[in-house]
């Protein structure tokens, strides 16, 4: 059971989940990319002192049958790129953990500065930009985490688009969602 207490809903924007959805809720704005997302949820931890953290936000999917809001329980960094020095496209050096999972049930999300319009090297179902900050965070202060994205787009040339188009009804998915989680 999440309590409204004892719970920081971490996202990028107002846009992508406006407060009053979920007014009685602490929610977080952290900015866009990994930078904004690790200072934000440092802050937000020190000053809650949450038992758990939630992400929701929108997600590019590469898997175009993947659809409406999901939950998310793997992450990779996108733009960790050292393959000349023998590491793999998403692996972070002389790191014991590049690979953040927190569940086997959900879908795998990469997270890198930049919004995608192309399918990135790194296989995934999800790309977004915040996500990999928080999980790593979490993981690191043993801390439960969730992640639910609203698939916004396919990560394509039309992605930009898309999102305007649909980022509204990812908003409403995952606070009714929320709403009846308990």
């Amino acid at each position: 059971m999440i309590k409204k207490s004892d719970t920081v809903i971490l996202v990028a924007i107002p846009k992508e989940l406006p407060k009053l959805l979920l007014p009685d809720w602490n929610i977080i704005y952290t900015g866009v990319g990994k930078i904004n997302a690790s200072f934000a949820i440092s802050k937000a931890y020190f000053e809650f002192k949450p038992k758990i953290f939630i992400n929701y936000g929108t997600a590019g999917a590469l898997n175009h049958s993947l659809s409406g809001l999901l939950e998310v329980s793997k992450f990779e960094q996108r733009d960790m790129e050292v393959s000349a020095l023998g590491f793999k496209i998403g692996e972070t050096p002389f790191e014991k953990l590049s690979t953040i999972s927190n569940s086997e049930k959900g879908f795998s999300c990469s997270t890198g500065d930049n919004f995608v319009t192309k399918v990135p090297k790194i296989k995934t179902d999800l790309v977004d930009m915040e996500s990999y900050a928080y999980a790593k965070f979490c993981n690191l202060y043993n801390i439960k985490f969730y992640c639910y994205k609203y698939v916004s787009d396919n990560a394509d040339e039309n992605a930009s688009i898309d999102w305007n188009k649909t980022i509204k009804n990812g908003a409403k998915e995952f606070a009714n969602f929320l709403l009846n989680f308990n």
